[in-house]
């Protein structure tokens, strides 16, 4: 929050075996630390109901872009949501990108059985697929000593990022599902330096989305 724009509005979402609106949109950084400074985690995790209510709520903001930045081991316990249904309302959010700085335990040992995936694992995954579907990124910090200079990083690249906007030659108003791929021709002067991370397609208008 300190490292963005002084004009952003910020809120905060608290979880544990549910979510809930800790703080609503503010540009005051002294609210903001009172907000975290008060979470008190409990038992439970209700990771997929936190980031629903977050994305759901970040659509109401009055600033053109919108972010989400998700602070989780990843491991949902206790949601009402699953995880097809926000991954689904992911798909639909496409002016929002999705950070996600995954606190997951390295030398948890448990395993998902022979045909089941270990939590750690599909934790992993989640976070995943969930940030680059929207165009952004996961991180996973091997320290909570890591987790600033992360979150410094993710401020600096909404800083700097730019939006294209492109006419489909489909105009087929059908509410379907488009591929969006977008390739950076760049010279060599910035080779190595650009990075291209766009969400991965969108829901035409029209018709009933999924």
């Amino acid at each position: 929050v300190r490292e963005s724009n002084p004009d952003d509005e910020t809120f905060v979402i608290a979880f544990d075996d549910s979510a809930y609106l800790q703080q609503d949109f503010t540009g005051s950084i002294g609210d903001l630390v009172d907000a975290l400074d008060s979470l008190d985690p409990l038992l439970g995790t209700a990771l997929h109901d936190a980031i629903y209510l977050g994305l759901e709520h970040v659509k109401k903001g009055k600033m053109d872009k919108k972010a989400v930045l998700v602070i989780s081991d990843g491991e949902d316990q206790d949601s009402k949501y699953t995880y097809e249904k926000v991954l689904n309302y992911v798909k639909q959010s496409k002016n929002v990108t999705i950070y996600a700085i995954g606190l997951l335990d390295e030398n948890d040992t448990r395993s998902g059985g022979l045909f089941r995936k270990s939590p750690q694992k599909k934790a992993r995954e989640a976070l995943t697929e969930l940030a680059e579907l929207s165009g952004g990124k996961a991180y996973f910090p091997k320290s909570i000593d890591e987790v600033e200079s992360i979150c410094r990083q993710v401020a600096r690249e909404l800083w700097n990022q730019y939006t294209i906007g492109y006419a489909p030659k489909n105009d087929k108003q059908d509410g379907a599902w488009r591929n969006v791929e977008v390739t950076v021709l760049n010279p060599p002067k910035t080779a190595g330096k650009l990075k291209i991370s766009t969400h991965e397609g969108y829901f035409a208008p029209g018709g009933p989305n999924p």
